[in-house]
C-alpha cells in the first residue's frame, strides 16, 4: 500500500469565478504564514496535545482508563491551527477523538485526565469518560460517540445562532469515515438551504476505523466536494501544515460568517497511533508510519521553522520540559482524585412520565 497523499488540491479562483461543475469556490489567498509569536503559540499547543495524548495512553496501559481512548497523535495542526483562527463565541463539537480540541481550547488538563480516569472532577462528573466530555464556558459540546453524529448536532448550533442573530460560527468537526454516513449529508442540505453558519471540518487520517479511505469512500480523495450537490463549497487542506490550516481556516469561516452558507474543508491528516487504544492497526506498514512522522510531523515542522526564526534549542526543550509538567501535575490529580459517589448514578439523568 502506499503512503498517503498529504499534498491539498492546487484550484485557485478569483472571487468572481464560478468552476464549471459546482458552485462557487471561494479562494483562498491568504498566504500560509505565521507570525512568529503566533508560530511559537502554536508549537506549544501542539505540544501540550501530544504530551497529553501519550500520558493518556500510558495511563490507559496501566488501567487507569477504562473504555474507548482515540488518542489524537499526529493530527495536532489540525485543530491548532483551525482554533487559531476562530472567534470568541464560536462554537466547537467534534467527534470521539476528541482530546485535542479541549486542549487547545483552553479546557484544564486536569478536568479532562479526571474525567478519562472516571473520577468526580472530571468534566462530566467522571460519568462520560473519554467521549462525552462537555465545557459550554469554552464553546465546547462534545465528544460524541455515534459517527457522523456532530454534523447534524453542529448545524443545530449554527440554526440557533442564525435564529438569534448573532454573528457566531459552529465548527464542527469528524472523521473520513464518517463522511459518508447519511445524517452527514441530510446536514449538507438543511445547512445548505438556509444558509446556516457552520463550517464542516472532515479530518481525514485516512483509515477510519481500519480501512484505507480508498477502499471505503468513492471519489476518496474529494471528500471536499462532498457537498457539491447541494451548493456546499468546500477546500481540501494540508492538515500537518498549522499555518496552512490557519490560514484556510480564517477565510473559509469569513466566508461561512457574511451569510453565504455553509462550507468543507477537508483536512489531510495523519494519525500515528491505532483508531483506539484496543486497535494494532496492522492495516498499514511501519515504514508508512515513520515516512509520516519523518517527513510530515506538525510538530517537528513548527520547530524546524522556529530555530530557523532564530529560537535556540534550549529555548524549545524548556517548552517541552514545561509541558510535560503541567501534564504529569494533571495525570497525579486524576490518580489522585476519588471516583463519584454511588449516588451519582441518579443524577443528571432526565426522565419523562408516559
Amino acid at each position: 500500500m502506499t503512503s498517503p497523499s498529504l499534498t491539498p488540491g492546487a484550484a485557485n479562483f478569483s472571487v468572481d469565478q464560478r468552476p464549471s461543475d459546482g458552485p462557487e469556490q471561494p479562494i483562498f489567498s491568504a498566504r500560509p504564514d505565521l507570525t512568529p509569536q503566533e508560530l511559537l503559540t502554536a508549537y506549544r499547543n501542539m505540544l501540550r496535545v501530544r504530551r497529553f495524548e501519550e500520558k493518556a495512553g500510558q495511563l490507559y496501559g496501566m488501567g487507569y482508563i477504562g473504555g474507548f481512548c482515540h488518542l489524537y497523535i499526529g493530527q495536532e495542526a489540525v485543530v491548532t491551527g483551525m482554533m487559531m483562527a476562530k472567534r470568541e463565541g464560536d462554537q466547537v463539537i467534534t467527534s470521539y477523538r476528541d482530546h485535542g480540541h479541549m486542549i487547545v481550547l483552553g479546557m484544564d488538563p486536569k478536568g479532562v485526565m479526571a474525567e478519562l480516569t472516571g473520577r468526580r472532577s472530571g468534566y462530566s462528573k467522571g460519568k462520560g469518560g473519554s467521549m462525552h466530555m462537555f465545557s459550554v464556558e469554552k464553546g465546547f459540546y462534545g465528544g460524541h460517540g455515534i459517527v457522523g453524529t456532530p454534523a447534524p448536532l453542529g448545524a443545530g448550533l449554527a440554526f440557533a445562532n442564525k435564529y438569534r442573530g448573532n454573528d457566531n460560527v459552529c465548527l464542527t468537526f469528524f472523521g473520513e469515515g464518517a463522511a459518508n454516513q447519511g445524517q452527514v449529508y441530510e446536514s449538507f442540505n438543511m445547512a445548505a438551504l438556509w444558509k446556516l453558519p457552520v463550517l464542516f471540518i472532515i479530518e481525514n487520517n485516512h483509515y477510519a476505523m481500519g480501512t484505507a479511505v480508498e477502499r471505503a469512500s468513492a471519489q476518496a480523495t474529494e471528500l471536499h466536494n462532498r457537498g457539491r450537490a447541494f451548493g456546499v463549497p468546500g477546500r481540501e487542506v494540508d492538515g500537518m501544515d498549522v499555518a496552512a490550516v490557519k490560514a484556510a481556516g480564517e477565510e473559509a469561516l469569513a466566508h461561512v460568517r457574511s451569510g453565504q452558507g455553509p462550507m468543507i474543508l477537508e483536512m489531510l491528516t495523519y494519525r500515528y497511533r491505532g483508531h483506539s487504544m484496543s486497535d494494532p492497526a496492522k492495516y498499514r506498514t511501519r515504514e508508512e508510519v515513520q515516512d509520516m512522522r519523518q517527513h510530515h510531523d506538525p510538530i517537528e515542522l513548527a520547530h524546524k521553522r522556529l530555530v530557523d526564526l532564530g529560537h535556540a534549542e534550549d529555548e524549545l526543550k524548556a517548552i517541552d520540559k514545561e509541558v510535560r509538567e503541567t501534564v504529569n501535575e494533571a495525570a497525579q490529580f486524576a490518580q489522585d482524585e476519588p471516583e463519584p459517589a454511588s449516588s451519582e448514578l441518579w443524577t443528571d439523568v432526565v426522565a419523562t412520565k408516559g
